[in-house]
């Protein structure tokens, strides 16, 4: 498994704008993608089955979804602000039906 803890400079609104551009199927390879809000912005918790399916993803569709997203509020991509931090997930437990943030 490939896993990682991301913090990125973003909000909840971003991050919807983000999510709703990547549509609905989910992508090949992944296990669990946990959206938490902190002070400085938001952590992502991914876990992903190899970090080749991570790869793919990021490159074919996150990053052209983020680019069009942060465009549209006059933002350049910038990877700086962002810092990832690889974890070894030693057990992924997830519900059979996923809940829903509200």
């Amino acid at each position: 498994m490939y896993s990682f803890i991301e913090d990125v400079p973003a909000n909840a609104d971003l991050y919807a704008k983000v999510r709703a551009g990547l549509g609905p199927e989910t992508p090949q390879g992944l296990v669990v993608h946990l959206a938490i809000e902190t002070e400085g912005g938001l952590r992502y918790v991914d876990v992903w089955e190899r970090e080749q399916d991570w790869t793919a993803f990021r490159d074919g569709r996150l990053n052209p979804v983020l680019r069009d997203v942060l465009s549209s509020y006059g933002i350049n991509v910038d990877t700086a602000e962002v810092t990832r931090e690889s974890v070894n997930v030693i057990d992924a437990w997830l519900a059979a039906e996923p809940a829903h943030a509200g």
